[in-house]
């Protein structure tokens, strides 16, 4: 294999660990047991993070602050919206991210804020929307994705957790 085959490049699947935290240092997530693999080059992570992996070799570790743009977004302002509580699951609660259908008919991916006993108050802005990212990272594999993966644009099988 040469060298080239050995650094991040797109169309590659990338396996990396990682830990991230807020500007204050709190960690909020973490890769876990198994590394996270994505497809590079097609947007299956924060647009930051992928940049900063580009070129990285296996065995590399680097630390990576990322701006809200780069991640998730600037707040949005006027993002809420209330709907009763009745076209919800029953078993709602904060956090759960739903899709609901937007002015043009396009689909839009809303956040829970907020349940009470008759209402639920969503939020179009991610719970990280806002927010510098501190990823500590680890490139732990490349290698060349299977067919349908690139057909499909993400990875496929053990590893693959579909963060689209």
């Amino acid at each position: 294999m040469g060298d080239i085959a050995e650094r991040v490049r797109p169309n590659q699947v990338v396996s990396f660990r990682y830990v991230l935290r807020l500007p204050d240092g709190k960690e909020i997530d973490r890769s876990g047991d198994e590394p996270l693999a994505y497809l590079h080059g097609h947007g299956g992570i924060v647009p930051g993070l992928e940049v900063e992996l580009e070129g990285k070799s296996v065995g590399e570790k680097f630390e990576v602050k990322v701006a809200p743009a780069d991640a998730y977004g600037n707040l949005q302002q006027n993002s809420t919206k209330t709907y009763p509580k009745s076209s919800f699951p029953k078993n709602v609660t904060v956090g759960m991210q739903f899709a609901v259908e937007g002015e043009r008919g396009q689909t839009v991916p809303v956040w829970i804020r907020e349940v009470k006993s008759d209402r639920v108050v969503v939020d179009r802005n991610h719970p990280l929307a806002g927010k510098t990212l501190h990823f500590s990272v680890e490139v732990v594999g490349i290698r060349a994705p299977l067919p349908e993966e690139l057909a499909h644009g993400h990875v496929h099988g053990p590893g693959d957790h579909h963060h689209h």
